[in-house]
């Protein structure tokens, strides 16, 4: 949101993690640093949420709307039900919507990360990974296993907790951060 907002875009977050205690709140205060405008509903389907966002970004004229998810593994069939049921949503209301569905993984996932990523892909057709907390002790190098055997391009690097520490991918200095 921060990014758009830099760039001169009009932002709407859709607040779909409807399921984490408090990530609603969370998410409105980084919305509200990023000046970027929110829908949320507390404890209301995820997927009413961003049917309730496109239709404000439709009637308001935004350039962006950014739908945050609850964090899931992939084993849990519910909640990845619910992501294609949002999925879904997204289709129907906004068919010829330019569309990025991004993974967000931690850096310290481990193998897990790639069973993860086959799994999500399989519910929201996945467009990219965004590769987080590189800032710790962890190198992050399950994104090239999920990269190479998943054919995703990594986007974004998180290396902190302000909004100017997520960063765009660039290959050369994660692989010299590597063998540092």
């Amino acid at each position: 949101a921060y990014k758009f907002k830099q760039e001169g875009k009009k932002v709407l977050v859709a607040a779909g993690d409807t399921f984490r205690a408090a990530a609603e709140e969370q998410l409105n205060i980084w919305s509200v640093r990023a000046g970027a405008d929110i829908v949320r509903r507390d404890k209301a389907d995820p997927a009413s949420v961003v049917y309730e966002a496109i239709q404000k970004a439709k009637n308001e004229n935004y350039d962006v709307i950014l739908v945050d998810t609850a964090g899931r593994l992939q084993n849990k069939f519910n909640l990845m039900e619910e992501l294609s049921k949002i999925k879904t949503v997204i289709d129907k209301q906004a068919p010829d919507a330019l569309r990025e569905s991004i993974l967000v993984i931690d850096a310290n996932t481990r193998q897990n990360g790639l069973q993860q990523a086959k799994v999500f892909s399989q519910a929201v057709n996945l467009t990219s990974v965004a590769l987080t907390k590189l800032d710790g002790s962890s190198k992050g190098a399950i994104i090239i296993a999920i990269a190479r055997e998943m054919k995703l391009p990594v986007k974004l690097v998180g290396v902190g907790e302000k909004m100017e520490d997520l960063k765009p991918f660039i290959p050369d200095d994660f692989i010299d951060a590597i063998f540092e």
